[in-house]
């Protein structure tokens, strides 16, 4: 079933400020870039995977930020749906985590 990953309601929802999505800071709007581009091109439109994945991070962790929790569930679904490993998460993003 293809969906906008706009159009999600409830915990799932992003942000909004008079009816437009809120990002604080650059990287925010890139990883909901990426999320849509992952679920368009590797599920076929359907965002049910993804949005079961940011349920959960949401869930593990309330009072983390939303769009941390939003990157949390991708790297979450593309590694249980096999399309990337930890590994190769972990060793991309190094050099950045090294940085902060």
């Amino acid at each position: 079933m293809k969906t906008n990953l706009l159009d999600v309601d409830g915990a799932a929802a992003p942000p909004r400020r008079n009816g437009e999505l809120v990002f604080d800071a650059p990287w925010q709007s890139r990883v909901f870039g990426l999320a849509a581009a992952v679920v368009e091109t590797c599920f076929d439109g359907d965002r049910e995977p993804f949005r079961q994945q940011l349920i959960a991070a949401i869930a593990e962790d309330p009072e983390r930020p939303y769009w941390d929790s939003w990157t949390v569930a991708l790297e979450m679904l593309v590694v249980v749906s096999g399309l990337v490993d930890e590994l190769s998460i972990e060793r991309s993003l190094h050099p950045y985590v090294e940085a902060l």
